[in-house]
């Protein structure tokens, strides 16, 4: 993958680079969510009613203060999460404001995974990461691809067997978008 996106960054038509690098990462973010849900052993902690409420807690914890929570999914040993950070800007008016004030992708899933990670390995009786240190991100570029991402996360459990519809599946959740 490395070496694929490595010669995408030598397209150089701006268009055709990211729209590449974006087709690479996408499709192996679907690669790698396949191999999540054919995997037979190892933890599979979400399965764990307690450990999945945690998480559900943790995932509305911030919500609406970093973002809005739009959709998730928690599989038996992975998160699929749908969030828009947006709603930090809309009272930001200077550039400096925003730099002082914005929360990063990357310090929420550390707010997330921080504290259910700590909470989980409480009630399991471990010790250790629980988390995985990657998460995989992508930007939504339009109410198409926003549309395709929520179904791709609400069937995931379908798509594995674990539920017959999304909607009976106890580890979804969708805010209904008026």
């Amino acid at each position: 993958m490395k070496k694929k996106i490595a010669l995408a960054k030598l397209i150089s038509d701006p268009y055709q680079r990211n729209l590449e690098i974006f087709n690479l990462r996408k499709k192996f973010l679907i690669e790698y969510d396949a191999v999540l849900d054919t995997i037979k052993s190892g933890p599979f902690y979400f399965k764990d009613k307690s450990i999945m409420d945690l998480v559900k807690n943790e995932l509305h914890r911030f919500d609406p203060e970093f973002y809005d929570l739009i959709a998730y999914s928690i599989m038996s040993n992975h998160v699929h999460i749908l969030i828009d950070t947006s709603i930090q800007l809309t009272d930001m008016t200077a550039e400096e404001e925003l730099l002082e004030s914005y929360t990063s992708l990357d310090v929420i899933m550390k707010r997330i995974k921080g504290p259910s990670g700590k909470y989980a390995n409480k009630l399991l009786g471990k010790e250790g990461r629980f988390w995985e240190k990657e998460s995989y991100d992508i930007y939504i570029r339009n109410e198409k691809m926003l549309n395709n991402v929520i179904s791709y996360i609400l069937q995931n459990p379908v798509k594995a067997g674990m539920a017959d519809s999304w909607e009976l599946y106890p580890g979804n959740f969708y805010k209904y978008q008026t």
